[in-house]
């Protein structure tokens, strides 16, 4: 009876384990926007500082507030006990030149092969990310160099990709943060098989408005979510149209686009009051791949007319060839008291979700819904 129990409890394990998908490790702490940075605090003031700061510290223009990038805290450290405590954060930058004799030094020598010091001494690498290196949903990145001013001009000549390559990780966790703790699957198969499109739903919006408008001889789907809480009001609206000869998409075209949208359909508490873009604020417009799809993500402010109100948005436009279909996905956000980074991260992990079928038919999705 006894052996019957072990085996049953070892196979119990097992199971366990592999649901884990073989990470058994603790779960990195921190929160997702907070970057801890491992560096001698006699270079706190150095090239190598200042450029980290700037790269990863700073703001980001097309929010309210203008956030930083990431919330930076430098950390040096003496014991190993103290490095022990700084290897259990969530995203880690482990900066210093490569030959200097401080600890932070030393350490970087010691997670490089002689091989990768060598690449560095040539000036030929300096960025080296270690992800998941000592626990579980973990990003590390070691930014080293022959000297102090050589590391701080390879990260400003690296701003972009350094960024990306962390904000992607944020990406991943959002995704798994978001979702967690439910999604409208049903909600999502309906869009699937009546609009040959989806994104995954969080299980706390409301489809708020579903509806197709002829006007001028045009024609247009356009749908809405809110997710309404107090201080924190959050929506969505997705407009889509069939065109053989679509407007070339410029940063221009899509923002006038929006404006025509919201001006209809994102409507204020007043008559005279309507969502339209903050011109006299910062936004921007950069292309991505998804599912294969060429996307046009911007990012930007929103303002209400006639209304001392604004918030971020995040909008997606996508022309899918195969079923000749624009697209256009909207996230934005009212919530003064808020942080607005964390949700505009949401907002864009989100939005990455989208897929559209383009295999889908209008017209033979109407013949089984009459059937």
């Amino acid at each position: 009876m006894k052996s019957l129990l072990k085996s049953c409890l070892l196979i119990l394990i097992a199971a366990m384990w592999l649901g884990c998908e073989g990470d058994y490790r603790q779960e990195a702490r921190g929160s997702f926007g907070q970057v801890v940075v491992m560096m001698d605090s006699t270079e706190l003031d150095s090239k190598t500082a200042d450029a980290i700061r700037q790269t990863f510290g700073g703001w980001i223009q097309t929010i309210p507030g203008k956030p930083p990038q990431f919330d930076l805290k430098f950390h040096d450290f003496e014991t190993n006990a103290q490095l022990e405590q700084l290897k259990r954060y969530k995203n880690i930058i482990i900066a210093a030149p490569l030959n200097d004799s401080t600890n932070v030094s030393r350490f970087v020598r010691a997670l490089l092969s002689d091989g990768v010091e060598k690449e560095v001494e040539a000036g030929n690498a300096f960025a080296f990310p270690l992800n998941d290196k000592w626990y579980r949903n973990q990003w590390s990145m070691i930014l080293t160099a022959p000297t102090d001013s050589a590391l701080a001009k390879q990260i400003k000549n690296s701003k972009e990709t350094l960024i990306n390559d962390l904000v992607q990780k944020e990406f991943k966790r959002w995704n798994e943060e978001i979702y967690d703790r439910g999604e409208q699957l049903a909600f999502e198969d309906s869009l699937w098989q009546n609009y040959g499109w989806k994104i995954r739903v969080q299980h706390d919006w409301a489809k708020h408005l579903d509806t197709t408008i002829t006007q001028n001889g045009e024609s247009y789907n356009f749908l809405t979510m809110r997710r309404p809480l107090p201080d924190n009001d959050r929506w969505f609206w997705a407009w889509w149209k069939k065109t053989d000869n679509p407007n070339q998409l410029t940063e221009d075209w899509i923002n006038a686009k929006r404006d025509t949208l919201m001006e209809k359909w994102v409507r204020g508490s007043r008559d005279s009051s309507y969502v339209t873009t903050a011109y006299n604020r910062p936004h921007e417009t950069d292309t991505l791949t998804i599912n294969g799809q060429t996307v046009y993500e911007t990012l930007g402010v929103w303002t209400m007319t006639n209304d001392a109100m604004a918030g971020p948005f995040v909008n997606f436009t996508v022309y899918d060839e195969a079923t000749n279909r624009l697209f256009m996905f909207e996230f934005a956000q009212f919530a003064p008291k808020y942080s607005k980074r964390r949700f505009v991260r949401q907002f864009r992990t989100m939005l990455r979700t989208f897929d559209i079928d383009s295999t889908w038919q209008e017209n033979a999705t109407k013949a089984v819904a009459k059937n």
